[in-house]
């Protein structure tokens, strides 16, 4: 019997799943009518449609999916007057093994710290050229020094021959600085296009062959970070001479379904690509995703695959993205830069009769400054006055529209302060910062034509001119057209510390995710030229791409790409910190769910004479638990090497809130309380190229088992030459005790209702019948299906009321449901059941079944259940 796998929306059954409105994973979308299967291995697409041709099915294609690893296509239902039931009756076909619906994901949603101006480009680049030229070819970048890419660099390391291959919104390859062409010969020298520049995801996808990016900027940016030249702003990517492969899966409406997914990661695989990385993802928390079941199989073919975890940690534990939680795929986390990259306009300023200086300013917006030069006037001299602007000025004050006016940050907001100095006739405002470094200002304003800031020192030597009667003029060239440079403060507060916005792990099967993590916050790199060249982000997608490179340079030295063996030197030599809320620093590790291994260091996995057999453990939870287990450590050296064992514990985070069913939200509630470790030996001697098998027996710390505590820590392995740590994580309690379905949040709504409100009771709705076509404005029964945890089976049924029989008539059309991830769900009715028969006239309930974590599908006493209140059902 052929199953629906993953989620199963259908047109008469729409469905899709909301995520925490706080998340910053976007809500997983459905194409209607449109699938993917999976066919026997002795059959093809051709085959398929030749079957449903001669059945008097008609579809539209979408993609064909003819590959070694996957055989399948994608279709799009036409002209169907009854679509669910052709959707069973293709899912029932003998040579289809499974049938998904096409789900879409969106271009992830990085914050955008700065990018450069259209129209400027080439005057600031002249610029940062004359600034950074310093003759030295010693690789200071930031993220690389982090990571020790810099060390590979210096021996030479740089990639070359390796081909990675960047699944995203293409690549700009006539940006200079990356490789200023396409094909042979070039720095992007192979890949396509599957989408088109149309392609929103819901349409069918027009693939035209050439992977440009101009309108999006993501996948540029990515390429940078990998491979990126020399250029003006002075960095390269850290592995510049890999070849890239561009294999565009957005086009300019931002979303791609998971079928051009799967297609572009098969064909990235069959075009001989050594490594594979995307930075895309979107809430799951389940293995069983198609497009992470496809990325499974390529890894397990030999090629590692690199997937960003996700920006969602606001979202707390058990969040994991797919692709990233697939089985053997490499998630990665986020780090903070230990630098702030500023990009700063540049102008002048001169003191009385002395020569112009330069400094540099942030535009805000309004940002409408022409090319002017003006004085400088202050509301006062005290640098110190936090509420400087605050108050309506003085009637003295002269008529500002004839100065700059010097503002002090603070205290009231920036809208007050530039309401202030408008009513006194101000039209262009500089605030200065009282921290370190710059913040792009919004004030606007009636009258306010220009806004911008300097720094709170630039701020505080102006105001010491103007105490001792000095003139400050202030020179600004347009902020379009301005020079630009940029400049580098040490980033005090949250600087290699895990990004706040980096999903958690694990998966809902206890699998340990995320396993690496990178630099990713606030990293400076390349961009579509249309969208101004150079930009700097924060986000997984920026961590990812760097981990591909990194894998490239430690495979380059390896002379191996086995995923296994790179992922686990990759972790065995990480650097795991401590925790940061993005405020402060704690005194604990960070749990292993938000930080994986912890920060890459490059060269010493690309050196590392000592090979772990696993790259993490999990113990699962207390009711599955795997009390004891087995690593093995290799020496490849030639000189024995013995090793202390010891267990550092990471902090402890509890998955639920106290009382509660739903997951803590960032910051979780933390606890310093670990498990105990025992090792069959606290001494390992390993012989020169042998082996030893270590032992492990794992107790749980005495925790709340209701709340969920997810304990982890590092089995470190210390030797006179080697400093390795093997992450590991368990639960307390038991996660098929725990209570997934939410009664409270499951009701009865409508499909008329755009905010999807419980209705009451007794409402009837009137629906067209399957063959009919439904007038505008007609009202659907909705189910809000309140997922407090993922599930693994959600079944939707009808109960009939008021009469004899009250047994379920079965499930509503599209359900039962498979490894749903926690949020709520709008499942719609049209009156069509599992079996697409329609259900009389009558009133009705819906009874929700959810399956718990690690239940038993077979015995009701697994599910969490939730009945609606009564409704009517009548047919045109």
């Amino acid at each position: 019997m052929v199953y629906w796998t993953s989620f199963l929306p259908l047109l008469g059954s729409a469905f899709s799943v909301a995520a925490a409105a706080t998340s910053n994973e976007p809500t997983a979308q459905v194409v209607p009518g449109a699938y993917i299967v999976e066919l026997a291995d002795n059959h093809n697409s051709d085959s398929f449609y030749s079957t449903l041709g001669s059945d008097d099915v008609a579809v539209k294609h979408r993609l064909k999916l003819d590959y070694k690893l996957f055989k399948g296509t994608s279709f799009q239902l036409k002209n169907v007057a009854d679509v669910d039931a052709a959707a069973a009756k293709i899912a029932n076909m003998d040579m289809v093994k499974r049938i998904w619906p096409v789900r879409i994901f969106h271009v992830p949603k990085d914050e955008v710290i700065w990018k450069g101006t259209d129209g400027r480009t080439e005057f600031a680049q002249a610029a940062l050229k004359k600034r950074q030229s310093n003759g030295t070819t010693t690789d200071t970048f930031s993220t690389h020094v982090m990571t020790q890419v810099d060390r590979l660099r210096e021996e030479g390391v740089t990639g070359k021959g390796i081909k990675i291959a960047i699944i995203d919104t293409g690549i700009d390859y006539l940006h200079p600085a990356l490789g200023g062409g396409f094909g042979e010969g070039h720095l992007v020298s192979y890949g396509t296009d599957l989408v088109g520049d149309n392609y929103n995801g819901f349409n069918t996808p027009a693939p035209d062959d050439d992977p440009i990016d101009e309108c999006e900027g993501h996948g540029s940016h990515v390429a940078g970070i990998i491979a990126a030249q020399e250029n003006p702003f002075g960095f390269t990517g850290a592995s510049p001479d890999v070849t890239l492969g561009a294999y565009r899966v957005f086009g300019c409406g931002g979303s791609a379904g998971n079928d051009v997914l799967i297609a572009a990661y098969n064909q990235a695989y069959e075009d001989g690509s050594d490594i594979i990385t995307a930075s895309i993802g979107g809430a799951s928390g389940w293995t069983e995703d198609p497009w992470a079941v496809a990325v499974q199989r390529i890894v397990e073919s030999g090629v590692p695959c690199t997937v960003s975890a996700g920006n969602s940690g606001d979202q707390g534990l058990f969040y994991a993205s797919t692709a990233a939680n697939g089985k053997g795929v490499t998630a990665i986390a986020s780090v903070d830069n230990t630098l702030e990259p500023e990009v700063l306009t540049n102008a002048t300023y001169s003191t009385g009769n002395a020569s112009a200086e330069s400094f540099g300013w942030t535009p805000g917006s309004p940002a409408n400054w022409p090319n002017i030069s003006l004085p400088l006037w202050n509301v006062n001299n005290d640098a110190t006055d936090a509420a400087n602007g605050c108050d309506a000025y003085p009637a003295d004050t002269p008529d500002l529209s004839e100065y700059i006016v010097l503002i002090r940050r603070g205290s009231c907001t920036f809208v007050q302060k530039a309401t202030n100095a408008a009513a006194a006739g101000a039209k262009y405002i500089l605030f200065y910062n009282n921290v370190a470094g710059l913040i792009s200002v919004s004030a606007s304003v009636p009258g306010i034509e220009g806004v911008g800031m300097v720094t709170a020192e630039q701020g505080q030597e102006w105001i010491a001119d103007l105490k001792s009667g000095t003139t400050v003029t202030v020179n600004i060239v347009d902020p379009k057209i301005a020079p630009i440079y940029i400049v580098s403060s040490p980033n005090v507060r949250t600087g290699g510390f895990l990004s706040t916005y980096t999903s958690w792990g694990p998966t809902y099967e206890v699998d340990v995710k995320p396993q690496l993590a990178a630099p990713g916050g606030l990293i400076l790199s390349t961009y579509p030229r249309a969208l101004g060249s150079y930009a700097v982000l924060s986000g997984t997608s920026m961590a990812c791409p760097l981990a591909a490179a990194i894998t490239a340079l430690v495979a380059e030295v390896r002379g191996t790409f086995d995923p296994v063996e790179l992922e686990n030197v990759l972790s065995a030599t990480s650097n795991p910190n401590l925790f940061n809320d993005g405020a402060s620093t704690y005194p604990y590790l960070a749990p292993v769910a938000q930080q994986g291994s912890g920060l890459l260091q490059a060269y010493d996995a690309a050196y590392a004479k000592t090979i772990l057999s696993v790259s993490s453990i999990s113990f699962n939870d207390t009711a599955n638990l795997i009390q004891t287990t087995n690593f093995t450590i290799q020496n490849t050296g030639d000189d024995e090497v013995t090793f202390d064992l010891a267990n550092v514990v990471a902090a402890t985070g509890y998955t639920l809130d106290p009382g509660s069913i739903y997951p803590s939200v960032f910051p979780n509630e933390l606890a310093t309380t670990g498990a105990t470790l025992e090792f069959s030996e606290d001494k390992v001697t390993v012989p020169a190229g042998g082996s030893a098998v270590v032992s492990v027996t794992v107790s749980p710390p005495a925790l709340d088992a209701e709340r969920l505590p997810v304990y982890s820590g590092y089995i470190t392995l210390n030797s006179t030459s080697d400093s390795l740590s093997l992450p590991y994580l368990g639960v307390v309690g038991s996660l098929k005790n725990a209570t997934v379905l939410s009664a409270d949040d499951t009701y009865l709504t409508t499909s008329a209702d755009p905010n999807s409100a419980p209705i009451s009771g007794n409402r009837t709705f009137t629906l067209p019948s399957t063959n009919g076509t439904a007038p505008n404005g007609t009202a659907y029964p909705e189910v809000l299906v309140g997922l407090a945890l993922g599930s693994p089976y959600v079944k939707l049924e009808v109960i009939p009321q008021g009469g004899y029989n009250t047994s379920s008539l079965g499930n509503i059309f599209g359900f039962p449901q498979v490894y749903l991830p926690r949020g709520g769900s709008l499942p719609q009715f049209n009156g069509q059941l599992e079996d697409g028969s329609l259900v009389p006239a009558g009133t009705y309930k819906f009874k929700v079944s959810a399956l718990h974590i690690f239940g038993d599908a077979a015995k009701e006493s697994d599910y969490d259940t939730a009945e609606t209140v009564s409704f009517g059902i009548k047919y045109t």
